[in-house]
C-alpha cells in the first residue's frame, strides 16, 4: 500500500468495488474515448509505446469505435450499460448486507476506465468520512492486465487526491467458498429450469500466453482452480466440462483452449446442447451478453450444434452479494 495519512480515530472504514468500465453511450464518439483510455494502458497492451501508440491512434481508434458501438447497442438498456447498472446495484446490495451484519461501512463503485472513476469513488468515500478503504476488484482471478492495473490507478489517485483515504486491496477471491457456492447454485438453478446441457463450458476472459509464461501471471492457475472447484461442486466428470478462454484479439497466441474453437469442436462431435458459464465476470457485460449469449450461440448453431444456453453472471444474486460482503468484511477486519 502506498504511504497515506494515518486514519483518524473513529473514522468509518469504507469499501470500494471496482470493475473494468464501460463507455458513456453506445456511440462511436463514446467508444473512441473509452477505447483510447483502455487500450493505452500498458498493463492491457504492453507493447513498446513507440510501436503501439501509432497503431492505436492511427488505425484502431479510426476503425474500431463504430464496430464496437454497434455491438454495445445490442446489449444497452434503459438503465445504460449493463456493467454499470449492475455495478451500482451490487454496491448498494453489499452495503445492505454489511448493514444487516452491523457494519456502517459506506460502499462505492469505481471503474478502471470511464466513469465513475476510481479517483471519483475515493473522493466520495473521503467526503463521507472514510479514512481507510478496502478495495475489492470485481475480478475473482488475479491478473496483471486487470488487478494490477487497478492498483496503478489507486496509486495515481493517492498522489493526486488531497486527504486520500488509506487503502488495502483484495488481490483475488477465486477460491472463496461463498463465491464458489454461488457459482454452483447458479448452474444448478439453470439446469433445474431448463434441463442440463450435454456439456458445460467454463469460459474466462483470455490473456496473452506470454503473460503467464514470461511474466508469471497467476491468472491461468487461478482460473483452473476455480473451474476445478466448480466442477467438483457440481459433481461433473472430466468429460462433462471444459475450461476455455474467450475475447482474444490481435495476432499473438492467447491462453487456450479458445471458447469459440471448442464450441466448433463440440458441434462437430454432435453435441446438441451446451451450457456456458463465465465465472471471471462478476457482472454481465458486452463479453458475456453479446459475445457468448448472442455471438457464440449463433456460431454454434451454424456449425451444426443445437442450443447454447448462457448462464448469467452472478450479478446481484443474494448469495453473490453475501460472498462479496464476506470478502470485504474479512479485509476490513484486517485493516482495522
Amino acid at each position: 500500500m502506498p504511504d497515506s495519512p494515518p486514519p483518524s480515530r473513529g473514522a468509518p472504514d469504507g469499501v470500494l468495488l471496482v470493475n473494468l468500465g464501460t463507455p458513456e453511450a453506445p456511440t462511436p464518439a463514446a467508444l473512441k474515448a473509452y477505447l483510447r483510455e483502455f487500450l493505452a494502458d500498458p498493463r492491457v497492451v504492453d507493447l513498446p509505446r513507440w510501436l503501439w501508440l501509432p497503431i492505436l491512434h492511427g488505425i484502431i481508434l479510426r476503425t474500431r469505435p463504430a464496430r464496437s458501438a454497434a455491438l454495445y447497442r445490442k446489449v444497452w438498456t434503459e438503465a445504460g450499460a449493463p456493467l454499470l447498472a449492475i455495478g451500482r446495484a451490487q454496491a448498494a446490495g453489499v452495503a445492505a448486507v454489511l448493514r444487516g451484519r452491523g457494519s456502517d461501512a459506506p460502499v462505492a463503485l469505481g471503474m478502471r476506465y470511464g466513469n465513475p472513476s476510481i479517483a471519483h469513488a475515493l473522493t466520495d468515500l473521503r467526503d463521507r468520512g472514510c479514512a481507510r478503504v478496502v478495495v475489492v476488484p470485481l475480478f475473482p482471478q488475479y491478473s496483471i492486465a486487470t488487478t494490477l492495473s487497478v492498483e496503478d490507478a489507486l496509486k495515481a489517485a493517492t498522489r493526486r487526491l488531497p486527504g486520500c483515504p488509506a487503502w488495502e486491496m483484495v488481490a483475488d477471491y477465486h477460491d472463496h467458498p461463498g463465491y464458489l457456492a454461488a457459482l454452483a447454485h447458479s448452474v444448478r438453478e439453470a439446469w433445474e429450469r431448463g434441463g442440463r446441457g450435454g456439456h458445460l463450458l467454463i469460459s474466462f476472459h483470455g490473456t496473452p500466453l506470454r503473460y503467464r509464461d514470461a511474466k508469471g501471471d497467476p491468472y491461468f492457475g487461478q482460473c483452473q482452480a476455480t473451474a476445478l472447484a466448480l466442477a467438483g461442486r457440481l459433481g461433473l466428470a472430466e468429460r462433462d466440462w471444459t475450461l476455455t478462454f474467450q475475447s482474444r484479439f490481435g495476432p499473438e497466441e492467447w491462453l487456450q483452449p479458445y471458447t469459440d474453437a471448442t464450441l466448433d469442436r463440440l458441434a462437430g462431435d454432435g453435441v446438441q446442447a451446451v451450457d456456458v458459464v463465465c465465472p471471471g465476470f462478476a457482472a454481465d457485460c458486452l463479453e458475456t451478453l453479446e459475445e457468448i449469449a448472442m455471438g457464440c450461440a449463433r456460431a454454434f448453431a451454424l456449425e451444426g450444434g443445437g442450443r447454447l444456453r448462457y448462464i448469467p453472471a452472478l450479478n446481484t444474486r443474494p448469495d453473490h452479494l453475501a460472498a462479496l460482503a464476506d470478502v470485504a468484511a474479512r479485509a476490513l477486519s484486517r485493516a482495522g
